[in-house]
């Protein structure tokens, strides 16, 4: 987190009925700016989360029709979900449909948020041709303000509706400057983040200040270890309602972790020994990967594993590594908050990944250890035409980003790219964070 930017990204939040166009019209906001690696195996995704961008500003959307409810009746579902978007969103966009009209449930929404005191953008959708706009008029009467006529089919009006999204983010305060390395831990419930936090804390470090997170009901905290590292651990706000509307609260738990990890250096995934890997585990890991955090896998529980020994530790290790491949530069820690079991080593494993993350090399070295791999494996041909590395330099840190200027982009299979990776790695100390390659053809 550098000075000046902001603590997080603001969240939009699309609600609406049935049938609506709500999906559509969040995949076409996301567009390709969904972080996808298309090449990277194991990364599993949900369409709930995803970034958007808009003149500059970068913002996080959940689509609420993504969220599974409890088998109620339509407009307590619609309920529900507008409850949903209320607690976690900063704007919210209620699509409705110009072909159904006005309908009961429109009005239902309605009226929730328009007691929300949350900015509400009203999207009128399947407005495919001028002689629809007339009836978009019709939508005044829901007390929500200007309608903002969309095909989300055909991309139409959504310039007009995100000028509108965008005018009600929070303005970006300046943050004073703060060299501490920011931290957090993330999880399905019920791995012990809660006990997690607090063991860090009372393994002898001083806690500096307690200040407003940027999750509802969060609170970050800001100490220094014993070796003198300020650190500030971010920490995510737990599931504070049970029953009609949490029932899924792996789904929160994924919303929830989205937040931490904008605002994280390093990421501690933490996992339940007793329970093993599921696949929400991989959701969320897979959004930090995706962030370019860097990440550390933290175990927890382990002191309820009988008969554990290093046999035990190893098979869990290559359990982790089969199902997080995408992980593979992850150390992985094994602890419990409850017996305080390597706790004291966090600190300094997180100084480490963080030190990683902000690694610059210098381009003669970089490019030593290039061409050193292209002697040792020569670049490959593709239909008679062989890729040629010209040079490469590092353009970015946190994570760190290295451009690669060749002939021709797409003669740089993946497999090769992989393997330049795993040379820059032997060669320097990456441990812990994602590194970026970008091909570029030399002009």
């Amino acid at each position: 987190m550098k000075e000046g930017e902001s603590m997080t990204n603001p969240v939009v939040a699309i609600v609406g009925r049935p049938n609506v166009g709500k999906s559509t019209l969040f995949n076409r906001i996301a567009g390709e700016r969904i972080s996808i690696v298309e090449d990277t195996p194991g990364v599993t995704r949900d369409r709930i989360y995803a970034h958007g961008e808009w003149l500059g500003k970068n913002f996080n959307m959940i689509d609420t029709g993504g969220i599974e409810l409890s088998d109620q009746p339509l407009l307590t579902q619609i309920r529900q979900q507008a409850e949903i978007a209320i607690d976690e969103a900063d704007v919210i966009v209620l699509v409705v449909d110009v072909e159904s009209g006005v309908t009961d449930a429109d009005e239902q929404v309605a009226r929730i948020l328009y007691r929300s005191n949350k900015p509400v953008v009203l999207a009128v959708n399947k407005v495919d041709n001028p002689e629809r706009r007339n009836d978009v008029y019709d939508f005044y009467s829901l007390g929500l303000g200007e309608p903002y006529p969309v095909s989300s089919v055909h991309g139409v009006g959504l310039g007009d509706l995100l000028d509108a999204v965008i005018h009600h983010f929070p303005e970006n305060a300046a943050n004073e400057a703060d060299d501490s390395i920011r931290f957090s831990l993330i999880g399905r419930p019920n791995v012990g983040k809660s006990s997690l936090v607090n063991g860090i804390l009372g393994e002898n470090r001083v806690i500096v200040s307690n200040m407003a997170g940027t999750t509802r009901d969060a609170i970050n905290t800001r100490f220094v270890a014993p070796d003198g590292q300020e650190f500030t651990m971010i920490d995510t706000a737990g599931i504070r309602k049970q029953g009609k509307i949490y029932e899924n609260t792996e789904r929160y738990a994924l919303m929830r972790a989205m937040r931490a990890i904008d605002d994280s250096d390093v990421v501690l995934v933490v996992l339940n020994a007793e329970e093993g890997i599921r696949e929400i585990d991989k959701h969320i890991a897979g959004y930090a990967h995706e962030a370019g955090c860097g990440v550390i896998i933290a175990v927890n529980k382990w002191d309820t594993i009988e008969g554990r020994d290093q046999r035990t530790m190893t098979d869990f290790t290559n359990l982790i590594r089969h199902e997080f491949q995408y992980l593979s530069y992850a150390p992985i820690i094994f602890v419990s908050a409850k017996t305080k079991q390597r706790l004291n080593k966090l600190p300094e494993m997180i100084e480490e990944v963080y030190a990683h993350h902000e690694r610059r090399i210098k381009s003669s070295v970089l490019n030593n250890v290039i061409m050193d791999a292209i002697a040792a494996n020569p670049t490959p041909t593709q239909n008679g035409k062989r890729l040629r590395i010209f040079y490469a330099t590092q353009v970015a840190t946190a994570p760190p980003t290295f451009v690669v200027f060749v002939n021709d982009p797409e003669l740089m299979h993946f497999s090769y790219e992989r393997y330049l990776e795993n040379q820059i790695r032997q060669a320097f100390d990456f441990t812990g964070t994602p590194l970026h390659i970008i091909k570029r053809q030399r002009q």
